[in-house]
């Protein structure tokens, strides 16, 4: 190995990048970066999933306050959302708290269907009773991607199918 002499000349060719080789570097970088962002988009399959678990859950809890207030409640599908009614002595009124307040859709709903199983009628609400035991309930949540139904037995549970 040969011995550099101080103030000798290094070659500048041999010590770096070239422009040209950092564009093209950071070229392939942005490319993977873009690639990569779009595989992390969400589901619209999943949005509506989770949507209707959501759903779910505020059914059981909507079941659960019937009981404690002793009047029964209400969902109502709405265009762009949904709310929670409570029945009173003058009829029906919205409720305002934070839990049962009205919501707009998420997940992509585009519509709601409600039938009870074993009714040939449709209904335009859900009632949930004072009493533990209600009528079985099938909500089905329409959206581009699909649909989802929420099933009630009966017994203050549901579940999306």
């Amino acid at each position: 190995m040969k011995a550099i002499r101080p103030g000798t000349r290094i070659d500048a060719r041999a010590s770096g990048f070239t422009l040209l080789e950092m564009l093209v570097v950071l070229v392939i970088a942005g490319l993977l970066v873009s690639l990569a962002s779009l595989s992390l988009t969400r589901n619209p399959r999943t949005d509506l999933n989770e949507e209707a678990q959501r759903l779910a859950l505020l059914f059981e809890s909507a079941g659960d306050e019937a009981q404690v207030r002793a009047r029964p409640i209400a969902w109502l599908p709405l265009e762009g959302g949904y709310r929670f009614d409570m029945r009173t002595d003058d009829g029906w009124r919205p409720l305002r708290d934070d839990l049962l307040g009205a919501r707009r859709w998420e997940g992509g709903v585009t519509g709601v269907s409600i039938t009870y199983p074993g009714s040939d009628q449709q209904s335009d609400r859900v009632v949930f009773g004072t009493e533990s035991i209600d009528a079985p309930v099938q909500v089905t949540l329409f959206s581009s991607a699909g649909r989802a139904t929420i099933t009630g037995t009966g017994n203050g549970r549901y579940e999306v199918h």
